[in-house]
């Protein structure tokens, strides 16, 4: 569950569904950020699929970005629990999304760690979610110039900015000034050269990471068991209901 809000919760989504669904929920989110004109980039995990190909890392559940303070607190103000609807370019796909925030921005330090995230951008279609974590600068008397978050990731001002802007999963984003050098600290040089990882095998001629056959046979295994439990709580739920018809 530690990917999904609970609140949305319908059932683990295929591998299918996660992909659509975290491509149309960043562009939504990147959209929305842009017309609202508040400052936002992506970060983590979700930075590392940008430096490789401008688009997700296809094993990836998580898709991270990060605001400033001053935006983390606006959201607070103006936004938390508000719903937005959103259209693809297409029109083949419409979503809704809440913004959730967490009511414990206020307090900038980690604390006990059950507050690390700041907000979520959550899909109300199945709850899967990115998460926003807020960079503030904690001690400025002591440490002036340096940001960070709850979960210990700092940052120098000349790191961050001035922000790059470039294009992700097909719309227009940010990525901090010193994007290399933050991918190296976090994930150290490898995660910049290995090109066979999560059984995925990166394509020098197609730009992607393609999913090698054994990782697709185990993925093949796994959602054939997740629809054989399906079907028997489906069957489970019928018997229920019938015995309880025939009780009244």
């Amino acid at each position: 569950m530690g990917h999904y809000d609970r609140r949305y919760f319908k059932g683990i989504v295929s591998d299918e569904e996660r992909t659509e669904t975290q491509l149309h929920m960043v562009r939504a989110y990147l959209e929305w950020f842009r017309e609202k004109g508040l400052d936002t980039w992506i970060a983590h995990g979700t930075l590392l699929g940008w430096w490789w190909n401008g688009k997700r890392l296809p094993w990836d559940w998580d898709m991270d970005t990060q605001v400033s303070e001053s935006t983390l607190t606006y959201l607070g103000q103006h936004y938390n629990q508000t719903t937005h609807k959103y259209r693809s370019d297409d029109r083949k796909t419409e979503r809704e999304y809440l913004m959730d925030v967490n009511p414990m921005i206020v307090e900038r330090e980690r604390g006990d760690g059950m507050n690390i995230i700041d907000a979520r951008w959550i899909d109300t279609s199945n709850g899967l979610f990115i998460d926003i974590t807020g960079l503030s600068e904690t001690h400025p008397d002591s440490a002036p110039g340096w940001w960070s978050c709850k979960n210990y990731h700092k940052y120098q001002t000349s790191d961050l900015y001035p922000m790059r802007e470039t294009m992700f999963e097909g719309v227009v984003a940010k990525v901090p000034y010193a994007y290399d050098k933050i991918l190296k600290e976090e994930y150290q040089e490898k995660a910049l050269t290995v090109t066979d990882f999560e059984g995925h095998k990166w394509d020098t001629q197609q730009l992607l990471w393609i999913k090698t056959p054994e990782q697709a046979e185990r993925d093949r295994q796994e959602e054939a068991q997740r629809a054989e439990e399906r079907k028997k709580q489906e069957e489970e739920e019928k018997n229920r209901q019938e015995q309880e018809e025939k009780q009244v």
